[in-house]
């Protein structure tokens, strides 16, 4: 099982238990995910990522389970150097969230990142939020992404793949649905905000747009892990159905 969404380092909003190395392969250990596709947290909401990936590379580096995931910021100078350093780490996928970072989300710089990934063949990771509106803290003033701004990141580049996370049902549909085919097939979603039973979000997205669009994730530390697996758990997939979500479709996905 491989997690495409998990979190390295503290949340500078709250104290958050388990952000440790050796906290989050014991959680990966109980709920038996294999793999981890992790970026440090509290990157996101610094100027410059720099020094947050070179900590990510160096634990990832002492432990197979982990692969790095690395912030790029498409605003700062060394940024397409952020990207081809993350393909020589073989980095499964870099990240951005712009609207942590403080840019337009579908600006110039952005849709430059975008084009990069897509003729680097490296996929491009982004958070439609971290946590509820309702939580936050006061400082924690960063919007979510919106669909509009999902689709018109995927038309910047016609060979880029996107990893959207923390997303829901209402959102998904709004983009693929508002997609042509060609750009719906480029899009994966995590599962870590889709409602699962007794609601039937998750199951209904999965015949309606098909498994081969999902991936695992989890969102863990900020979120329990166990959650995800239950999801799965309460529905009655075919072992056909359910491994490409699990790892197939993360595994053809990552850079190799």
């Amino acid at each position: 099982m491989i997690d495409v969404n998990a979190f390295l380092g503290p949340y500078p909003f709250r104290q958050v238990p388990g952000t440790s190395p050796e906290d989050l392969l014991r959680a990966m250990a109980r709920v038996r995910i294999d793999t981890a596709w992790v970026s440090h947290l509290t990157t996101l909401f610094w100027r410059d990522p720099a020094a947050g990936n070179r900590w990510l590379y160096e634990v990832t580096a002492q432990e197979p389970k982990l692969r790095p995931v690395p912030a790029v910021h498409p605003g700062m100078g060394d940024w397409l150097e952020a990207i081809e350093e993350a393909i020589a780490r073989d980095a499964p996928c870099v990240r951005c969230d712009p609207n942590f970072f403080g840019l337009a989300p579908t600006g110039a710089e952005v849709r430059a990142l975008v084009a990069a990934c897509g003729e680097r063949n490296l996929p491009l990771l982004t958070a439609v939020r971290l946590e509820d509106g309702r939580q936050r803290h006061p400082n924690d003033t960063a919007r979510d992404l919106t669909p509009a701004q999902v689709r018109t990141l995927i038309r910047a580049h016609p060979k880029t793949r996107i990893v959207v996370t923390h997303a829901d049902r209402e959102f998904i549909e709004q983009v693929h649905y508002g997609s042509t085919p060609q750009e719906a097939n480029r899009i994966f979603w995590d599962i870590c905000w889709i409602w699962g039973p007794p609601e039937d979000h998750l199951e209904h997205l999965l015949q309606s747009i098909g498994p081969e669009r999902f991936v695992f994730g989890t969102g863990q530390p900020l979120r329990l892990p166990e959650t995800s697996v239950a999801k799965l758990d309460l529905i009655d997939l075919a072992p056909e159905t359910r491994r490409p979500i699990e790892s197939g479709t993360a595994t053809g996905l990552g850079r190799r």
